[in-house]
């Protein structure tokens, strides 16, 4: 996966808000809107979703903890905020932080708060009360940030693997979850015999309607859907239910977390998603 790209997207963005000494978010927000930089997410990679999301937080937040100009971190903390409201996955991924870039985030906030930028506060208030923070103990920043993320992303799969495991245990939810009902009831093979009964008692009531009267007994080939037609609604039923079971759990059929995405682009490319609020907060 070559995140090189997408790093050097963020880093141009904050590199042209630095470079005019901003300090104010909603300079920020136009440098964004400029830039459509909500477009990022397009050339997203189909697997690995929690990695690549963490790689742009890690990359943001190394820009803010950096001991560059206060403009530039204060880049790094604004870009961290709408990457984390922008992102496409449901539920959101959360921005890992580990306990010394906690700290340098600590002193960041008191360094903008001295240099009057009171905005800061409110807005890393605001991440908290949100729950966009995902606290640990590892830190993620230097040569071996992509190999730990690696790591961290495996033994959360190993976790949901052995709750599944458990979960699963002595009963027979496992074997429904895997099951095939198409292939179970032989769908197509039904159908093929309900139509092919469906014409062979046409065809005998054509032919027995030039010797005799069949009219009481046209009913009987006015019964509605074939079988195969209600046994297929059966099986997209079950599977119906079976996605919705997944969607509720968050578990899919190979126990792994399932991210979904949104792909509605009306909410996915609103340049002004999120900013609202934090407009009004700077009103205050």
């Amino acid at each position: 996966m070559d995140l090189a790209p997408f790093k050097l997207d963020i880093s141009e963005l904050i590199a042209d808000y630095a470079k005019e000494n901003y300090t104010a978010f909603t300079d920020f927000k136009r440098v964004w809107t400029a830039k459509k930089f909500s477009y990022i997410y397009e050339g997203r990679p189909k697997t690995n979703s929690g990695v690549f999301m963490q790689s742009l937080f890690l990359h943001c937040i190394g820009h803010m903890t950096s001991q560059s100009s206060l403009s530039q971190k204060l880049a790094g903390l604004y870009c961290l905020y709408c990457l984390y409201e922008c992102q496409p996955y449901k539920p959101h991924f959360k921005i890992y932080l580990s306990l010394e870039e906690s700290k340098k985030l600590k002193d960041f906030v008191v360094e903008a708060k001295q240099n009057g930028v009171g905005f800061v506060p409110a807005l890393v208030k605001r991440m908290l009360d949100k729950g966009m923070f995902l606290f640990g103990f590892v830190n993620l920043l230097g040569v071996h940030g992509a190999k730990q993320v690696d790591e961290l992303n495996e033994s959360q799969n190993k976790r949901v693997k052995y709750a599944c495991d458990k979960l699963f245990a002595n009963t027979q939810i496992e074997s429904y979850m895997r099951t095939d009902l198409g292939e179970e009831f032989e769908v197509d093979n039904i159908k093929k015999l309900s139509m092919d009964y469906a014409k062979a008692k046409e065809l005998a009531f054509a032919e027995a309607s030039e010797t005799v009267d069949v009219e009481d007994a046209k009913h009987i080939l006015q019964n509605g859907k074939l079988l195969g037609d209600r046994v297929e609604e059966i099986v997209k039923e079950w599977d119906a239910q079976k996605e919705e079971f997944y969607e509720k759990t968050g578990v899919s059929c190979h126990y792994e977390l399932a991210v979904v995405e949104n792909e509605d682009p009306g909410e996915f490319h609103d340049d002004n998603y999120g900013f609202d609020e934090l407009e009004q907060l700077l009103l205050e």
